[in-house]
């Protein structure tokens, strides 16, 4: 039996935000700094032992187990992605798959060693569960909660499901409220830590004014501020892992990044959450289908009356 390695590493950077919030191509970006190390989607914190793992992620499809990880394994491992070398990683961690998931977290931080680790796997904030491990095995680690506003966050989830999953029937909750439920999670987690060991931003500001909020994420780290480090940050194109991946794990981000991972310099036009509840008609999902006239209309009125709370607390009309 392979033996199980020793922690290398007492803390790494981890990217919190719901699906669709910029989280590849800011990771990626934030990556590119000379002291970090931008892992893609890892999905590690899913589960307590790698076994765990990649039972969900057969069962969510995922055969070959998370394609970020294999495509890590590859590169840190093996030295490069290649078809070859990624069936290869599979094999490696198919051999190691009684590790726990901390121990393949310290084994892949010991390789990346000195260079601050990074993970932004979206699945992380899905439950507070999976944040909560996170913490459990790096108390130490840094917490950067990116957002977006609500409805581009929505209608980018939408477009999302109708490329990825046109067939898919199953009834879904309204995203709307899948945003505000990660978001719910992320807060509930960070207003937990001390001072200093999380940080918001909001990734279309960050977009929009890249040097200025790298320089302070880079700051806020406590690592290099200097021209050539915030350079390298707006090159996330530069990555191994910014473009489609070898066969058996093309992913591991967003594929709409990894078909054009170049940095696209652009303002964001602010939608109104307000316009849009008035105008738009919201499926509130089978619970509030099941109520009665004034239950049904009073259950509709608090939830919009939570997501704009949360709209307002992160910075958003």
């Amino acid at each position: 039996m392979l033996s199980t390695p020793f922690a290398q590493s007492d803390r790494l950077l981890v990217l919190l935000s719901p699906p669709r919030s910029f989280s590849s191509v800011i990771s990626t970006m934030i990556g590119q700094h000379p002291q970090i190390y931008g892992f893609p989607e890892l999905h590690l914190f899913i589960g307590d032992t790698l076994e765990e793992v990649l039972d969900k992620e057969y069962r969510a499809g995922n055969f070959f187990g998370p394609h970020g990880l294999s495509r890590a394994i590859a590169q840190i491992e093996f030295g490069y992605q290649t078809q070859g070398t990624v069936a290869r990683a599979i094999g490696w961690l198919y051999e190691r798959r009684h590790w726990t998931t901390k121990a393949l977290m310290d084994h892949m931080l010991a390789r990346v060693a000195p260079r601050l680790g990074m993970e932004k796997s979206p699945v992380t904030s899905v439950q507070r569960l999976n944040i909560e491990r996170a913490w459990t095995y790096y108390p130490k680690s840094f917490f950067l909660h990116v957002t977006r506003h609500p409805v581009s966050s929505r209608s980018s989830m939408i477009e999302w499901l109708k490329e990825n999953r046109p067939r898919d029937t199953t009834d879904r909750v309204d995203t709307l409220l899948s945003w505000y439920r990660i978001h719910h999670n992320i807060l509930e987690f960070t207003r937990t830590l001390p001072p200093g060991q999380s940080l918001m931003v909001k990734g279309e500001e960050l977009l929009s004014s890249p040097d200025r909020y790298l320089f302070q994420i880079a700051e806020w780290l406590g690592l290099r501020t200097d021209a050539d480090a915030i350079t390298a940050m707006k090159h996330p194109e530069h990555s191994p892992y910014a473009y489609i991946g070898p066969a058996l794990a093309e992913g591991g981000n967003d594929n709409k990044f990894l078909r054009n991972p170049a940095l696209q310099h652009r303002q964001f036009l602010e939608p109104s959450l307000a316009e849009f509840l008035s105008e738009e008609r919201i499926d509130w999902g089978s619970q509030s289908r099941q109520l009665g006239g004034e239950d049904k209309k009073i259950a509709k009125e608090r939830l919009i009356e939570e997501i704009s709370s949360l709209t307002h607390r992160l910075g958003y009309c």
